[in-house]
C-alpha cells in the first residue's frame, strides 16, 4: 500500500514522514516475533517483533532479554486511545508471575493478533516489564478512483473497512479481494486494485483504492469435441454465452462469466434430452485465459449417445377419485415418437395442475424404463395423494408504498388452505401482472412450524407505478403531437388507477378523465369510469395529400363494472352516453345550388355518403363482455391466452340504434431461447335496428392495425378518377383517364364496413441484455385481415362534362349561377373536371402483409417503425411499405 502525506499537516511533516517510515510495518504480514533472549547484564533489553518482508530493518538489532524469570511489574508505553489495562489484558502474564522466553513471544504473538497496534516492542528490565506499543490508525474516510463502469454504490457495501473504524491489512487486503470479484462477475478479469492510504493527523488515514478497470474479457472461441449429430454452431445457438464478433456487438452474451459455464453446459443437456438424446453428457467444460490475458477460450467435450424413442406410454393413479383413464387424454405423445423431456416436465405440470384443480394435492412422478438393445424409453406417470400440507403463514415482504392487502388479496391461497402448487404458480402470476413490481417475482416455500406446515414467503421489489408524460413527437399518421398526460396505477398504494391525458395533433383532439377501484369495499369487483372529449377530422388522399373530409365531436361518459365468474373468466358490464356532432366544412362541400341562398351538402364536392352522415345524434348504449384470461402477465405476456366476447346494445334513448358484437383472442407462446410467438385474431358485426349504421359507428381497417396499408387503407371505399379532357375542358372521346396507373388525380374516401376480421402472427426476436436495457424489441409478423359487408352508399354516375362554380358576391355561398338574384355578376370560384366515381373493396377475401417492426422505448416515449409489405390486396385498397410512431403510445 502506498503511502501519501496531507496537504495540511503544516509543521508536523518531520512527525508525518516518520510515519511514512514505519506504514511498512502497518501492512507488512504478521510474522512471528522473535524469540526474547537472557542477558548476563543488568541493562534492560527488549522483544520486538521480526519485520515483516518488505518492511524497513531497524538499525539496531534490540538487546536479547533474559530467559527467565519473575514479573515484577508490566509498564504500557505508548497506547492514546486504549487504557493500559486493556492493553495489559490482552497478554497472559501478570505480576508475579514467572516468564520463560517462550511465554515473552506468545504475549507479543497475542497483542499482533489484536490487529489493533502497527508495532509492539517488550522491553525486560530484570522483570520489569515494559510494552512499548504504536496503534494502528483510525480511518477517516474510504475513497474510491477510477471505477467508472461499476459504480460506489454497488462497491461500497462490499468493503469491510469503513469510517471510524480502525485499519487493519488484513481487512484492506480482503477489500481488494471483493473489488476484484465484483469485476470479475462483470467480466472483467484484467482488473486491479491499487490500495493507498493518506496520513492525517491525530493519527488517522484516508485509505484510497484506485481501481485500473481494464477492458472486458470477451469469449473468443467456443469449441465443442465430440459432437457428429448435431453441427457446432447449431450447438452454441443453444448456449447463452456467445463467440464475440462484428454481428454480437449487442449482445452482453459474448462476456465471459464463469456462472453461466453451468448454465450453458445445462442448456447443452437439455438440448439434447429434448431431441431423443437421453444418454447425453457432457465430459468437461474448461475456461483458458489467452495469453494476452483479455479473452477466453472454452472447450466442451461431450458424448451423445444413441438416439431414443418412446416406449410404452401409460397413467397410474393412486388417487381414489380420479381415474387414470380419465388422465390418459392429457399425454401428448405416444409409442414409436422420439424421446422429449421437455414433453415429459409438460406433463408432468399439466397433470399436476389438472388434479390440483380438482382439489387434490398431487405428487406425479414419471417412472423410466430404459431398454438400451431397442433404444426405447417406457414411461409411466404415477400420480400420487401426497400428505396434505397447509399453509401455516403468508408473509409479503418488500412493499414499501403499495398496501398489505393489496397484495395480499391477489394470493390464490390463505392461511389454513391446503397447499397447492398450482395456485402458487397462478398467485405469482396475478401478483406480476399488477404491474407494481419488478420482473422475475418468486412465492418462496418455507418449513412452518411443523412437518404438514408451510411458510409462503412473496418477496416483492416495488417500481415506479406513477407516469407524467410531456411529449411532442411526430407520427406518419398524425403529422405533429402534443401529449400531455399523468396516470397512478397505484393510486396511494390502494391499487386504484387515476389518470388524465390531453391529446393534440393536426388532425385528432382529445381530453379524457378516467378512474378504476379494482376491488370495491375490499371485495373482488371492478368499478370505473371515464369522462371524455375527442375532436376527430377524417381525411382523404388526392395527389399523395391529406385532405379533411368530415369533422366529428364526440363528448360522453362511459362507467364500467367487473365481476370474476372463475378464476379466469370473468364478467364486464358498461353503460355509455355521447353526443356525437358530425360536420363537413360548409364553405367547402355545400353549395346553393338554386341561387336561392340556401346552402345544401353537394355530393359533387362530398358524395353522398357523406352528406347522409353529418348531423347530430345521441348515442345511449350498453353492454357486457366475457373474459377468459390466464395469461401470466398481462402488460408483457409470455405465456397463455386471453379470449374476449362483447357485445353492445345502442337504443336505450337516444336517436342511434345498433348492436355491435365483437371477438378478441390472443395466445401467447414462449418457444424458448427468449422466442415468444404470438397469434391474434378478431373480428366484429355491427347491424342497424332499424336504420342504417352510420359511416362513424362501422368498422375500419388499416395502419396501424394492419400494417403494410395505409390508414383506414382496407375495405369498401369510394374512388373518383378524372377523364381526360378535349379542349373545351370535357370528357374526350373515347373516354380514357388521367393517370389510371397511378393514384395521381384520384380521391378516395373509405367507407367502413359492417363486418371485419383480422389475424396477426408475429414472433418477437430476443436481443443480448445491452439491447434489453435499451428497450428494443424487434419482431417479425404477418397480418391478414378484411373489412367488407356494406351496400352499395350510392355513387354518382359519371360526370361527363366541366361544372363550374361561382362565388356570390353578396352572400359570399357557391352557386352554378354566374349572377347573383339581383342581377350582380358572381365571381368564378372552382371547376369539377369530368369524373368517374367507384365503389371498391367489399370484399371478404383476405388481404395479407408481411414485414419487420420494432419497438423502443425511446427516453422520448415509446417508437414503433415497421416495414411491411402487402402480398395480397383487392383493387382501392392503399398499402404502405414504411410507417413508424414516435411520441405516443402504439
Amino acid at each position: 500500500m502506498t503511502v501519501k502525506t496531507g496537504e495540511s499537516d503544516g509543521g508536523r511533516g518531520g512527525a508525518r514522514l516518520a510515519s511514512a517510515l514505519l506504514i511498512g510495518t502497518i501492512l507488512g504480514a504478521a510474522a512471528t516475533p522473535a524469540a526474547a533472549q537472557s542477558s548476563r547484564t543488568p541493562k534492560p533489553t527488549s522483544a520486538k517483533k521480526a519485520p515483516a518482508a518488505g518492511a524497513a530493518t531497524p538499525a539496531e538489532a534490540a538487546p536479547a532479554p533474559p530467559g527467565s524469570g519473575t514479573v515484577r511489574s508490566i509498564q504500557v508505553v505508548g497506547s492514546q486511545r486504549l487504557e493500559p489495562d486493556t492493553v495489559r489484558s490482552y497478554i497472559a502474564l501478570r505480576a508475579g508471575d514467572k516468564y520463560t522466553r517462550e511465554q515473552l513471544d506468545q504475549a507479543l504473538k497475542d497483542l499482533y493478533a489484536t490487529e489493533l497496534f502497527a508495532d509492539v516492542q517488550i522491553k525486560d528490565d530484570l522483570g520489569a516489564l515494559t510494552i512499548q506499543v504504536r496503534e494502528n490508525p483510525v480511518i477517516n474516510r474510504i475513497v474510491l478512483e477510477g471505477n467508472k463502469r461499476l459504480k460506489s454504490d454497488k462497491i461500497n457495501p462490499e468493503i469491510r473497512l469503513q469510517p471510524r473504524q480502525i485499519f487493519t491489512r488484513s481487512k484492506a487486503r480482503a477489500d481488494v479481494g471483493r473489488i476484484i470479484e465484483l469485476y470479475r462477475r462483470q467480466g472483467r478479469f484484467a482488473a486491479t486494485v491499487e490500495p493507498k492510504m493518506v496520513l492525517l493527523d491525530q493519527n488517522r488515514v484516508d485509505i484510497v483504492f484506485e481501481i485500473n478497470e481494464g477492458a472486458k474479457s470477451k469469449v473468443r472461441k467456443i469449441n465443442i469435441i465430440g459432437n457428429e449429430k448435431f453441427s457446432d454452431g447449431a450447438l452454441r445457438g443453444e448456449m447463452a454465452t456467445k463467440q464475440s464478433g462484428l454481428t454480437k456487438i449487442f449482445s452482453s452474451g459474448t462476456s465471459y462469466d464463469p456462472d453461466r459455464l453451468a448454465y450453458d453446459q445445462q442448456k447443452l443437456r437439455q438440448f439434447y434430452l429434448t431431441n431423443g438424446y437421453a444418454d447425453f453428457r457432457v465430459v468437461s467444460a474448461v475456461a483458458e485465459l489467452t495469453p494476452d490475458k483479455r479473452d477466453f477460450i472454452i472447450t466442451y467435450v461431450v458424448e451423445e449417445g444413441p438416439r431414443y424413442k418412446f416406449g410404452d406410454i401409460d397413467v397410474e393413479s393412486e388417487i381414489r377419485d380420479i381415474k387414470a383413464d380419465a388422465l390418459k387424454p392429457l399425454i401428448p405423445v405416444k409409442k414409436g415418437d422420439w424421446y422429449n423431456a421437455k414433453i415429459i416436465e409438460d406433463t408432468v405440470d399439466t397433470l399436476t395442475e389438472t388434479t390440483g384443480l380438482l382439489g387434490f394435492t398431487p405428487d406425479v412422478r414419471p417412472d423410466f424404463v430404459r431398454d438400451k438393445d431397442a433404444l426405447t424409453m417406457s414411461v409411466t406417470f404415477k400420480v400420487n395423494d401426497a400428505p396434505r400440507v397447509y399453509v401455516e403463514n403468508v408473509a409479503i415482504n418488500g412493499n414499501t408504498h403499495t398496501k398489505d392487502k393489496v397484495v395480499r388479496r391477489e394470493m390464490r391461497l390463505a392461511e389454513g388452505d391446503a397447499f397447492n402448487s398450482f395456485r402458487v404458480k397462478r398467485s405469482r402470476d396475478r401478483i406480476q401482472s399488477l404491474g407494481y413490481f419488478q420482473d422475475k417475482l418468486e412465492i418462496e416455500q418455507k418449513p412452518g412450524s411443523a412437518p404438514d406446515r408451510v411458510v409462503l414467503e412473496a418477496n416483492v421489489e416495488e417500481k415506479s407505478t406513477g407516469e407524467l408524460q410531456v411529449s411532442a413527437g411526430f407520427s406518419s399518421l398524425e403529422k405533429f403531437i402534443v401529449n400531455l398526460s399523468i396516470t397512478e396505477r397505484n393510486f396511494m398504494g390502494k391499487g386504484q388507477e387515476v389518470r388524465a391525458s390531453v391529446d393534440y395533433s393536426t388532425y385528432s383532439k382529445s381530453v379524457n378523465l378516467g378512474f378504476t377501484e379494482p376491488y370495491l369495499f375490499d371485495r373482488n369487483i371492478a368499478i370505473g369510469g371515464d369522462v371524455f372529449r375527442r375532436d376527430y377530422n377524417s381525411f382523404n388522399y388526392i395527389n399523395s395529400d391529406r385532405n379533411t373530409t368530415y369533422q366529428q365531436t364526440t363528448t360522453g361518459f362511459q362507467v364500467r363494472l367487473g365481476v370474476p365468474l372463475t378464476e379466469f373468466t370473468s364478467l364486464a358490464l358498461r353503460y355509455g352516453l355521447s353526443y356525437d356532432q358530425v360536420t363537413l366544412d360548409r364553405g367547402t362541400f355545400f353549395t346553393d345550388r338554386d341561387n336561392n341562398g340556401t346552402l345544401e351538402c353537394d355530393p359533387l364536392f362530398a358524395g353522398r355518403y357523406l352528406c347522409d352522415a353529418i348531423g347530430n345524434r345521441v348515442t345511449s348504449s350498453v353492454g357486457y363482455s366475457l373474459v377468459f384470461d390466464n395469461l401470466n402477465n398481462r402488460i408483457r405476456p409470455t405465456r397463455g391466452q386471453r379470449v374476449v366476447f362483447s357485445q353492445d346494445f345502442a337504443g336505450l334513448g337516444g336517436s342511434v340504434r345498433y348492436i355491435r358484437t365483437r371477438f378478441e383472442g390472443d395466445k401467447y407462446y414462449n418457444v424458448g431461447s427468449g422466442f415468444i410467438f404470438n397469434t391474434h385474431l378478431e373480428g366484429g358485426y355491427i347491424k342497424g335496428l332499424g336504420q342504417d349504421v352510420r359511416l362513424v359507428d362501422r368498422f375500419f381497417l388499416g395502419d396501424p392495425q394492419m400494417r403494410g396499408f395505409g390508414i383506414r387503407g382496407v375495405g369498401p371505399r369510394v374512388t373518383r378518377r378524372q377523364y381526360m379532357l378535349d379542349a373545351n375542358g370535357n370528357a374526350a372521346l373515347p373516354l380514357s383517364f388521367v393517370d389510371s396507373s397511378s393514384n395521381s388525380n384520384r380521391s378516395d374516401d373509405a367507407l367502413g364496413g359492417n363486418a371485419y376480421y383480422l389475424g396477426h402472427l408475429e414472433l418477437e426476436i430476443p436481443l443480448g441484455s445491452g439491447a434489453k436495457e435499451l428497450g428494443l424489441r424487434p419482431s417479425i409478423f404477418a397480418d391478414a385481415g378484411a373489412v367488407f359487408s356494406l351496400k352499395n352508399p350510392g355513387i354518382l354516375p359519371p360526370q361527363l362534362t366541366k361544372i363550374d362554380f361561382y362565388r356570390d358576391a353578396q352572400t359570399g355561398l357557391l352557386t352554378q349561377s354566374p349572377t347573383s338574384a339581383n342581377g350582380t355578376a358572381n365571381v368564378l370560384q372552382t371547376t369539377i373536371s369530368p369524373f368517374q366515381e367507384q365503389y371498391q373493396g367489399n370484399s371478404p377475401k383476405p388481404r395479407v402483409s408481411v414485414g419487420v417492426g420494432v419497438n423502443w422505448n425511446s427516453p422520448f416515449g415509446p417508437f414503433r417503425i415497421n416495414v411491411a409489405k402487402a402480398l395480397l390486396k383487392e383493387p382501392g385498397d392503399n398499402t404502405k411499405l414504411f410507417s413508424f410512431n414516435v411520441g405516443t403510445q402504439f
